[in-house]
């Protein structure tokens, strides 16, 4: 009988309580697992946000519009190479239930300014070229199994025609994608011209510009250089990296972060408190077992690394158990929230720290228990016989 076969006979001499423990694990890293990847897919937009494009919004909030004309002025800023507008449309197809991330841009530069968003050559002019087409991403597709041809309508919660209807028709002639599934195709964009001339109120208005520098070391000078233009006007603007105005939107809803880090947090200080205390309990009921090892030849180390790989592997099937499930959650639940977080998966990442956690959580339940079943004395042990 070898090391191994001691330690999995130890560890399950009492079933009901190595399963409860077991699910007790699992519980904690199926929850880690699960927040982990929607936390990751959720500040995606960091992550692939280009080195050298900015955003500008309305210094007092980005909600707040701008004029028009800012974009024209903007494109002679020395270091631009491409400048886009885009405004929040916030639209939804047939019910409110059915929300759609919707935006009016100016085609032809918005495509310049993200030239990851790739589709086929005649799409793409029939999106530059036709006043009522609407570009939609192929995860919104594939939700609602549009297809190209496709004559929709997209009502709005805010905005309103000059007719008193809320409702703008459009002619879906194009799909985008991005080779990236980091980039987010979950959206539609139209004309601004066509949204803008049918307006009842805030024409002639913009929500944001997005451009490209020529080098992401021109991105700060760019930047001040622009704000510096509408400086003491009615709407200042500031001017920030696509990934800084990516975070400041994400913490709009709140710290993510520091929420995932409480509820992880406390699981994991629960499931620590609850195996710890079993492991001593378990070690101390085995005194006089290990006593008996020490009698018969067993030197104080090697008990101590029995133990001490006891409680890791107690860990370890737990947080496998766990990661495992969430791996299964995940990919159950990308299909059915394909239109609201394309991209979304289990990370390699989260994985690995998964398996790190595992291992450290094993080794801190598992090194007190150790350290007193190496101390144990066989005339202790006996003793007590």
């Amino acid at each position: 009988m070898n090391d191994f076969t001691l330690i999995r006979k130890n560890l399950f001499r009492k079933k009901m309580r190595a399963i409860l423990l077991i699910f007790s694990i699992m519980i904690a890293f199926l929850i880690f697992g699960a927040l982990g990847a929607f936390y990751s897919v959720w500040t995606a937009g960091t992550s692939t946000a280009a080195d050298n494009r900015l955003v500008t919004v309305n210094r007092i909030n980005f909600t707040v519009s701008m004029p028009y004309a800012y974009w024209g002025r903007v494109q002679g800023v020395e270091g631009v190479t491409h400048v886009s507008h885009a405004s929040w449309f916030g639209g939804y197809y047939q019910e409110p239930a059915n929300f759609i991330q919707t935006f009016a841009v100016d085609p032809e530069s918005y495509l310049a300014v993200y030239p990851e968003l790739t589709m086929p050559d005649e799409q793409r002019a029939a999106f530059i070229n036709t006043r009522d087409c609407l570009l939609v991403g192929a995860d919104l597709a594939g939700q609602y199994g549009w297809s190209v041809g496709d004559r929709i309508p997209l009502l709005s919660n805010i905005w309103q025609k000059q007719d008193g209807s809320s409702s703008w028709d459009f002619n879906i002639c194009a799909i985008f994608d991005a080779e990236d599934e980091k980039v987010p195709a979950n959206y539609a964009i139209f004309q601004y011209d066509y949204y803008n001339e049918a307006l009842a109120f805030n024409r002639d208005n913009i929500g944001w510009m997005v451009l490209t520098t020529a080098d992401s070391s021109l991105n700060e000078s760019v930047g001040r250089e622009i704000d510096a233009l509408f400086a003491n006007s009615p709407a200042e603007t500031e001017t920030s990296t696509e990934a800084a105005f990516n975070e400041a939107f994400i913490a709009q809803l709140g710290n993510i972060a520091l929420i995932l880090l409480f509820v992880v947090g406390a699981a994991f200080l629960t499931i620590l408190m609850i195996v710890g205390t079993t492991m001593v309990m378990a070690i101390n009921e085995r005194t006089k077992e290990i006593g008996v090892m020490k009698t018969l030849g067993f030197p104080a180390p090697r008990i101590f690394r029995m133990v001490l790989i006891e409680s890791i592997l107690l860990s370890l099937v737990g947080g496998a158990l766990g990661l495992g499930l969430a791996s299964l959650l995940i990919t159950g639940a990308a299909a059915a929230m394909s239109g609201f977080l394309p991209g979304l998966a289990m990370p390699a990442t989260v994985l690995l720290i998964g398996a790190g956690l595992a291992l450290a959580l094993g080794f801190i339940t598992g090194i007190i228990p150790a350290i007193n079943a190496q101390r144990v004395t066989i005339v202790n042990a006996l003793g007590k016989l």
